[in-house]
């Protein structure tokens, strides 16, 4: 059972949708996000004026649902805020609608400490595919004693667990790691929760798809196959898979015969995921099965709720 870990919000002007901050017991880094409308807040707010990394983040007007995203650093990073908030022809960037802003309590990033995380971020976000990044290419990080690579590391581990709090999932990986736990030092805390393999099978169309829930997403594996178009009603799911044709996460096989998933994809549910597998409305539910079992996803969740309440019920 992984550890758990405190994550401490705090709304400043005490509204959910304004400027909040997140803070993780023994962890150094400090988080701060607010939406545009509250730049002059944030900027005034001694994190903003330190060394560290922003992250802006907006909707993507050429995919359905998708977002775009920039990643910087600076010395003082409310200077480099306020030259994003200007209009494009001054230099700015007028896409974004959220900015995150990430620096330590301890004053102790330093300039080539912030340039390796921002190098590394970049690379996450990109491995990931939550969102199209605006940035044109990664930088070099700058060399680093191994000490302070460690550190910063671990920066970026528990970033990943408190960005998430605070709706950005950027960094979350769809890939599913089959490396072993190191059992000297295992931060459990690092390891995502990943399912048993789940299988659908459509024999009639010689379609196979596999997935996993990771930390609770419902996630189709790369190599998954589908069907090569949709055949539904015109619904949610069909704007869905339209999206997923267009921005490659669905191209046709060799043959044409189908499609394959080129990445692993995050559902919002098990249901979502069949539809696009089966190219129409599907309880995904049942669809999916355990590979090792045949039991349905239904059955195998219903299962766990009643270890978890070691069979007593309410």
């Amino acid at each position: 059972m992984s550890a758990g870990k405190s994550v401490r919000l705090f709304l400043a002007d005490g509204t959910p949708g304004g400027l909040l901050t997140a803070e993780i017991m023994n962890w150094t880094g400090h988080v701060v996000a607010a939406p545009r409308s509250d730049l002059g807040s944030l900027l005034k707010r001694p994190e903003a004026g330190r060394t560290g990394i922003y992250i802006l983040l907006g909707d993507d007007p050429d995919s359905m649902g998708g977002s775009l995203a920039y990643i910087g650093e600076g010395d003082d990073v409310s200077k480099r805020l306020y030259q994003h908030s200007r209009t494009e022809d001054q230099g700015g960037k007028d896409f974004w609608e959220r900015a995150i802003v990430l620096t330590s309590k301890d004053s102790n990033l330093t300039k080539a400490h912030a340039r390796y995380l921002e190098s590394r971020l970049i690379t996450l976000a990109r491995q990931a595919s939550r969102a199209r990044l605006v940035n044109g290419t990664a930088p070099a990080p700058l060399p680093l004693p191994e000490s302070d690579i460690s550190d910063m590391e671990y920066f970026i581990s528990q970033a990943k667990i408190a960005l998430p709090v605070l709706g950005v999932n950027l960094f979350r990986n769809t890939s599913v790691s089959t490396a072993p736990i190191d059992p000297v030092e295992p931060n459990p805390a690092s390891q995502p929760s990943v399912s048993p393999l789940f299988e659908m099978r459509l024999k009639k169309d010689g379609i196979v798809a596999t997935a996993h829930e990771v930390d609770g997403e419902f996630t189709v594996l790369e190599g998954s196959l589908a069907r090569p178009s949709w055949i539904g009603v015109e619904d949610g799911y069909r704007r869905l898979r339209d999206k997923l044709e267009q921005d490659g996460t669905l191209v046709p096989t060799a043959d044409g015969r189908l499609a394959v998933f080129a990445r692993s994809q995050v559902f919002a549910s098990p249901s979502a995921a069949a539809a696009i597998v089966s190219g129409r409305n599907s309880n995904g539910r049942a669809e999916w099965k355990l590979h090792s079992s045949g039991m349905s996803y239904g059955s195998w969740q219903n299962q766990e709720i009643e270890l978890n309440l070691g069979g007593s019920g309410l």
